[in-house]
């Protein structure tokens, strides 16, 4: 009786590993294998919000993109394809949990795009989406999801902001927002609004002391409170006055979120900014300058 049930056990094992290899085909035309796939779950409709982990990898199995390792999944709309065997379709077939992977093809992906073809992707090739469903969400419940995850990030980042004033012997100010910014050195210039273009040197660190970024050079020029910069730098640059050297302590909501800004910014940092605000500009533009990782 237990041999006859090992081999029945060892058989049904063996056509799911089967099963998990087999490259299946859509009516339209997309490729598919399903690794892990729950028949009775809710599948994903176009307009649920979806949060999934993704190995992108080129048809010679170089990874392009691997969420996993940037420690942050990929948050999207579903939206309706747009082009037959289209990635959003391979999505629509996967529940909270199951796992796939998806062959799109990379001309198709491109051409609709109107993009060129990037280097390491050849033509007449698939690209390999590989994801691990994490959630599927109607947009009312991802909002009240993102309402409670916010709230309660917002706890965190007071009393991580807390600690570090006190660590740092900052006397700072705080706003409605949950910012702080401490002026160690006053300027006594004219202060800032919105739409005036501003030149600031600075210095970003992680709580942790690590900086990240850097220009006391030159700084940067931007118009102030435009969304040029990440929210903190608009609002906290406001408070200063020309000449002001200051301390801008941002809550990761200010800053860049849930989805930090991988290789340099960890998902849910406070960030501090050791700031100059070297001029200000009334309705006369300075020559802009780059801020790669202070935009969004």
């Amino acid at each position: 009786m237990f041999r006859s049930l090992s081999i029945l056990t060892l058989a049904t094992l063996t056509l799911a590993s089967c099963n998990q290899f087999r490259v299946n085909v859509t009516d339209s035309g997309l490729k598919y294998q399903l690794h892990e796939h729950d028949d009775n779950g809710r599948k994903a409709k176009v307009g649920d919000i979806l949060s999934f982990h993704l190995v992108l990898k080129n048809s010679k199995d170089s990874v392009l993109r691997d969420t996993y390792k940037e420690m942050v999944p990929f948050k999207m709309p579903l939206q309706p394809p747009a082009y037959k065997g289209a990635f959003e379709e391979g999505l629509t077939m996967l529940a909270k949990g199951d796992s796939a992977t998806f062959y799109v093809s990379a001309d198709s992906l491109f051409s609709k795009a109107m993009q060129p073809m990037p280097p390491g992707i050849g033509k007449g090739t698939d690209l390999s989406f590989t994801v691990k469903m994490l959630n599927v969400q109607t947009p009312q419940e991802y909002q009240k999801t993102l309402e409670l995850s916010q709230a309660k990030q917002k706890e965190t980042d007071a009393k991580l902001i807390a600690d570090y004033l006190a660590k740092n012997k900052l006397t700072a100010q705080r706003t409605p927002s949950g910012l702080a910014y401490a002026v160690t050195t006053p300027g006594g210039g004219a202060a800032p609004a919105r739409g005036d273009s501003v030149r600031v040197r600075y210095t970003g660190r992680l709580l942790s002391g690590k900086v990240f970024d850097s220009n006391m050079a030159d700084g940067i020029v931007f118009p102030v409170g435009m969304g040029w910069v990440i929210p903190g730098w608009d609002e906290g640059i406001m408070q200063l006055k020309k000449g002001d050297k200051a301390t801008l302590v941002i809550p990761s909501l200010l800053a860049y979120g849930e989805q930090g800004a991988p290789g340099s910014i960890p998902p849910n940092s406070v960030l501090a900014f050791d700031v100059e605000l070297v001029d200000v500009r009334k309705g006369a533009p300075m020559r802009m300058g780059a801020m790669p990782r202070l935009q969004q």
